[in-house]
């Protein structure tokens, strides 16, 4: 097996960076995301919000999963919102975390989580937040499985010509493994048992 990296994003990581939103957008997001939009993922503007995004800084990070000379997955990691509801000072938030589903269950999400999370705790951050699609099964328990759970908060985005509904996770910046037969995910999100 070729060697596994993560490292910060450049500005020669922008292709690629959207290529794998497209292409995992298409295979994960079909059902959910109209065409349009699906589209759009490699537009211009796409373009120019990631070149602008590897290159914001002031507590904005950027990461890239590698294998070999493969580019396989990418993270995206920031302060969260101070105006999203119930969200304390010292939370950040992970934008998106994608990696190629041919790459996929390799550990480059747990490696990009956990170059995040580090990321995150040098510039003061204490826990952190994401917004996941609600019926997107896959990311929901590679977060659980570090110990973040569905926070109580939803929100539903228009997509066109239909409206994609997210929830909130939240937890702790740490990589842990949590016993996956402590607790089960209910169809809506929230643990099962504690």
């Amino acid at each position: 097996m070729a060697l596994a990296q993560v490292r910060a994003a450049t500005p020669d990581d922008v292709d690629e960076i959207v290529r794998i939103q497209a292409d995992t957008w298409r295979v994960a997001f079909a059902e959910l995301v109209p065409e349009a939009a699906l589209q759009r993922l490699t537009g211009p503007a796409a373009r120019q919000a990631w070149a602008e995004a590897v290159t914001a800084g002031a507590g904005h990070h950027v990461l890239v999963a590698t294998e070999g000379d493969w580019t396989v997955g990418f993270c995206a990691a920031a302060p969260a919102d101070p105006e999203e509801p119930d969200v304390s000072p010292g939370q950040a938030q992970i934008v998106t975390l994608l990696v190629e589903p041919r790459w996929g269950r390799r550990g480059h999400g747990r490696r990009l989580l956990g170059a995040a999370f580090d990321a995150l705790a040098r510039d003061g951050a204490q826990g952190g937040i994401a917004w996941l699609p609600e019926q997107d099964v896959a990311s929901r328990a590679c977060y659980d499985r570090i110990g973040w759970d569905p926070d109580g908060m939803g929100r539903t985005l228009d997509a066109g010509d239909r409206e994609l509904r997210e929830i909130r996770l939240a937890g702790p910046l740490r990589v842990e493994n949590r016993d996956p037969r402590r607790r089960g995910l209910a169809p809506d999100g929230v643990p099962d048992s504690l």
